[in-house]
């Protein structure tokens, strides 16, 4: 495996750059001048580079499937933490499971790059970076770390309902449907009203970018500056269908109860929304968004570091959902 031949930038996909541009830097690193290739080789690559990631495995208590390891910024320079070290990125490496795996790192980085700039969902910062022998992964920085260090409460969705796999089983993360999701927010979140629209778009958003495991550990409630609580930015966001035979959506009975989940997708989005009290007027603009931006999506999916087949099912994945999306 050897670098590749850089053509947009590596974290906002903006075109004639052959690193990060300045855009990027402010964003995700701080304004440092940090390189796209890491010193580290890909882990799995000799028994020196395994050992580093194996003791950094240690030190990381995100759960998911996803190999995830702790990076913290020193001056320019990302590295794995060292003991009794906060990290402030979390990088994700080519999965060992799944379809097409190499593809994974650049597949999330699109995906949560589509959904800030077409769309305008707050997403947790991100770029994709390189090991030192070409290997692709994800780079994202933590959100639920201060400037001081200090770490800002975030509780997932599974949390706030009092699951876990001791008392719901393996699958707990899947059961129910969205419109639990919005009945737990409306408890726990005083500006439920500013902040439901936004977790109804990332919703919706995920059904169409086919992100089938959008479950409820994947949604989360951040702590603010006046010690309440408000929808995290999003994160985890890529199409899931590309790696993994998935449903339409994570949760086992989809939007709704199934005794409401009738009609179309729209109509479900439609029923979701009234319930979950969400203004028709809102919903409106929340949908017109979702139905436009066609250009500036096939225009980042052509920049970004997906391989030409996968841009290709990519797009196609993504004109499929927009004419479902479209059927009243």
């Amino acid at each position: 495996m050897s670098l590749p031949d850089i053509k947009f930038c590596p974290g906002t996909l903006a075109p004639g750059y052959d690193t990060y541009s300045k855009n990027c830097l402010k964003r995700v690193f701080d304004g440092k001048r940090v390189s796209h290739i890491l010193s580290y080789r890909s882990p799995t690559t000799n028994q020196d580079t395994d050992e580093l990631f194996e003791e950094n495995r240690k030190r990381i208590s995100i759960s998911g499937v996803q190999e995830k390891f702790s990076v913290t910024l020193d001056k320019n320079k990302l590295r794995l933490i060292e003991e009794g070290e906060q990290g402030t990125y979390i990088l994700k490496p080519i999965p060992s499971a799944g379809r097409r795996p190499d593809q994974m790192p650049a597949n999330e980085h699109l995906t949560m790059q589509i959904a800030r700039q077409v769309y305008g969902i707050e997403t947790a910062e991100n770029a994709l970076i390189f090991f030192a022998d070409g290997a692709q992964a994800y780079i994202t920085k933590r959100f639920d770390r201060l400037a001081d260090g200090r770490k800002r409460a975030q509780d997932d969705f599974a949390s706030l309902a009092g699951r876990t796999p001791q008392t719901h089983g393996e699958h707990y993360k899947y059961l129910g449907n969205y419109l639990d999701i919005f009945e737990l927010m409306q408890k726990f979140v005083p500006a439920y009203t500013v902040e439901s629209p936004k977790l109804l778009r990332t919703v919706m958003f995920n059904y169409l970018f086919s992100n089938g495991d959008a479950h409820f550990k994947n949604f989360s409630l951040l702590e603010t500056d006046q010690g309440d609580y408000r929808l995290s930015p999003a994160y985890d966001l890529l199409n899931s269908r590309i790696h993994i035979g998935d449903k339409d959506f994570a949760l086992d009975d989809g939007l709704l109860p199934k005794k409401l989940a009738q009609g179309t997708v729209i109509q479900q989005f439609v029923l979701l929304a009234r319930i979950a009290g969400i203004n028709s007027k809102v919903l409106d603009g929340i949908v017109s968004r979702m139905l436009s931006g066609s250009e500036q999506v096939e225009q980042l999916i052509f920049a970004s570091f997906l391989d030409q087949t996968t841009k290709r099912n990519y797009l196609q994945a993504y004109q499929g959902r927009l004419k479902q999306l479209q059927n009243t």
